[in-house]
């Protein structure tokens, strides 16, 4: 049996993705801050759930320790934990700036380097780093989390040619909304700054008209797409999944740079 490896298992895409490979018959090991409070993992077989703050480093390595020890071998990685600080950059505290860097990007490394030797020394692996459109698309009021996504892009796509010689895969997941608790995890700047009102108010007025029409993904959707990355055994490095990932990216993508910044300025109109 194959074994995967998974950060913020406790919700969302984490929980989801773990009960799909739990359900195609992979061990799981599903790591979450509060494993005390998981009630639905334990119950099912091949799981093993297990404490992992990815802030601290000494947790990582427990928590892996535990998993090779359990199943014998880690074959694939979802890197999946994270949070978002949304508002006006110039309100942000230094605190939330270098927490939110600490989660989405040097959590990410810290797992990933945790995990790496067992994976090179089987000679073969699959690291799934879960990205966003905001990492492809810079969008306005969210530009501490969105250059925490950039940096998941670059570290995953230059990790990836790293790793190719000793049969390490590095796959990179862009979903765009989607029905998760990751709301519940979203810090909000305080904005004590009235100038940004008019251009706030506007944004997220015109936000939901101009992407109305876009499917998002449900959790289950964005799990088969990582189950699907994991398994294809191809070369693919980016997934995106949701129809309103796929407008901004084709936005930005099919058109001049010029072009695609006049497209977002319509959103303050």
């Amino acid at each position: 049996m194959q074994t995967i490896f998974i950060t913020g298992a406790s919700s969302g895409f984490g929980k989801e993705t773990a009960k799909l490979f739990q359900s195609k018959g992979w061990n799981v090991i599903a790591t979450m801050r509060s494993p005390e409070k998981e009630q639905e993992l334990t119950q099912l077989e091949n799981i093993l759930v297990l404490e992992l703050d990815v802030q601290d480093e000494i947790s990582i390595k427990t928590a892996v320790q535990k998993g090779i020890e359990k199943f014998g071998k880690i074959d694939a990685l979802l890197n999946n934990a994270g949070f978002a600080v949304m508002g006006v950059f110039e309100t942000a505290t230094e605190e939330q700036i270098q927490n939110q860097f600490d989660v989405n990007v040097f959590g990410m490394m810290r797992t990933t380097k945790a995990i790496l030797p067992f994976m090179r020394t089987n000679g073969k692996g699959v690291i799934v780093n879960i990205s966003s459109v905001a990492g492809r698309v810079g969008l306005p009021f969210a530009s501490i989390y969105e250059s925490s996504k950039f940096a998941v892009e670059g570290f995953s796509e230059a990790l990836n040619f790293e790793l190719g010689n000793f049969g390490i895969k590095v796959k990179i997941i862009e979903p765009g909304s989607s029905q998760t608790n990751f709301g519940n995890a979203r810090k909000t700047t305080n904005n004590e700054i009235t100038d940004y009102n008019p251009f706030l108010a506007n944004f997220f007025g015109n936000y939901p008209k101009k992407t109305g029409h876009c499917k998002t993904a449900t959790p289950q959707e964005v799990a088969e797409t990582i189950y699907n990355a994991v398994t294809d055994n191809s070369n693919k490095l980016r997934y995106i999944i949701g129809e309103d990932c796929r407008f901004f990216v084709d936005a930005k993508d099919k058109n001049s740079e010029e072009d695609f910044i006049k497209s977002i300025q319509t959103f303050f109109e």
